[in-house]
């Protein structure tokens, strides 16, 4: 093994992880942080997504050694005004039925805001299509990413008269 930092939650860590070990494991395992989960542990199901330098990516294929250097971001604490909007939608619309897959489906939702304010039908498939839910909550996360979307245009929005 070999002792390497890493930049997790904006903060600085030491772990002891050879470099071909999935991030994902170092996250629960090393550091304790349990909300990203394990699903398959071949990025078909995106339930272990985190964020690395902003980009949503499947942690569970990611070398450890393949972000030193980088900011990652987990599900304890990804912060700002799109993930609270995702998260209160998430709730509004009751979209968690297991609630297993939540954790990677608001990451993947928090970096498609992120990137794209505001996104139609198609793009909210394609960005999310990677994320599989058992329990088959797809519209409610559609609605969800929808109304998360409004609710930051209507808070950008400088005149309420356009709005």
């Amino acid at each position: 093994m070999a002792m390497k930092t890493i930049n997790i939650n904006g903060r600085a860590v030491a772990v002891d992880a050879p470099d071909e070990m999935p991030l994902l494991w170092v996250l629960r395992d090393q550091l304790h942080l349990c909300g990203t989960k394990f699903g398959c542990g071949a990025a078909q199901c995106r339930a272990c997504t985190v964020h690395v330098d902003g980009d949503a990516m499947p942690s569970c294929v990611l070398p450890v050694g393949a972000v030193q250097g980088r900011h990652v971001v987990s599900i304890e604490e990804i912060s700002g005004p799109v993930a609270d909007a995702v998260r209160r939608a998430w709730v509004e619309l009751e979209v968690p039925q297991c609630g297993y897959c939540q954790s990677g489906q608001v990451m993947g939702a928090v970096a498609l805001l992120r990137r794209h304010p505001k996104p139609d039908d198609a793009a909210i498939d394609e960005a999310m299509s990677a994320h599989l839910c058992r329990c088959g909550t797809y519209s409610r996360i559609r609605q969800a990413i929808h109304r998360a979307a409004a609710a930051l245009s209507e808070r950008s929005d400088p005149d309420p008269s356009q709005r």
